[in-house]
């Protein structure tokens, strides 16, 4: 009886401890889960790739600085908004497949190509979702990592060389197109034999080809003879003093 009675009277102080105990870890855990996020959102904005971490129906939980990048704005202000608003997929296909396997639980990688207009230039662009389904607690539903692989556009070719001859040289090369001699240019211009030779050799070094013929191809790849006329005569602003 006596033990009886010091168990029931030690009960409620036990259960207070095991209370106290109780909310001490879940305490601990909610700390652990803020500091483990804390640390996945300082990781994600240092990673230089665009990614969002979205919803099961493409709503933006969260969106890294590189993300927000490609529409000109911070983070914060793609929070909501739906993958689907935001870029345009190539092929519904491929949106359909990883409907149909969300739908069964499979948790696989799937490409999803995609464009959008930038938002700093206006511009066209493509590029590549990869969408991972990342299965959690709490709940049945999995979130979608969404990265972005963005395809840089081919660089424009560089311009010709447009004032990269003078205006005597410009006159030499149409002289020399129109299938006149050395001696010919030099006398239409002005200039000794050796004068016009040192010229030409001078642009056949600049641009790397060997002969007349060469040389008169070259100017007109250029653009720095006017294509279509005839006779031959250099291209307007091309030249420098």
């Amino acid at each position: 009886m006596a033990d009886e009675r010091t168990a029931t009277a030690r009960g409620p102080a036990d259960e207070q401890a095991a209370t106290a105990r109780d909310s001490t870890d879940e305490q601990a855990v909610v700390e652990d889960m803020s500091t483990w996020r804390n640390h996945f959102l300082t990781l994600l904005d240092r990673i230089p790739m665009p990614i969002a971490v979205c919803r099961i129906d493409g709503g933006v939980h969260v969106a890294n600085p590189a993300m927000a990048a490609e529409w000109g704005t911070v983070p914060g202000r793609l929070a909501g908004r739906s993958l689907r608003e935001l870029f345009t997929p190539r092929s519904e296909e491929q949106i359909e497949r990883l409907v149909r396997a969300l739908r069964t639980g499979r948790t696989s990688r799937y490409p999803i190509e995609v464009s959008w207009r930038s938002a700093p230039d206006g511009v066209e662009r493509h590029g590549e979702f990869t969408i991972d389904p990342i299965m959690g607690a709490p709940g049945p539903l999995p979130v979608l990592l969404a990265m972005l692989y963005v395809r840089h556009e081919r660089p424009a070719p560089p311009p010709s060389p447009r004032g990269s001859v003078t205006e005597a040289q410009a006159r030499i090369l149409s002289l020399a197109a129109s299938g006149a001699t050395t001696a010919a240019i030099g006398k239409a211009l002005g200039l000794t034999v050796d004068g016009v030779n040192y010229h030409l050799t001078r642009l056949s070094q600049r641009w790397r080809v060997q002969g007349r013929t060469a040389l008169v191809a070259k100017a007109y790849a250029l653009g720095v003879l006017a294509p279509g006329r005839w006779p031959p005569v250099p291209a307007d602003g091309v030249t420098s003093p």
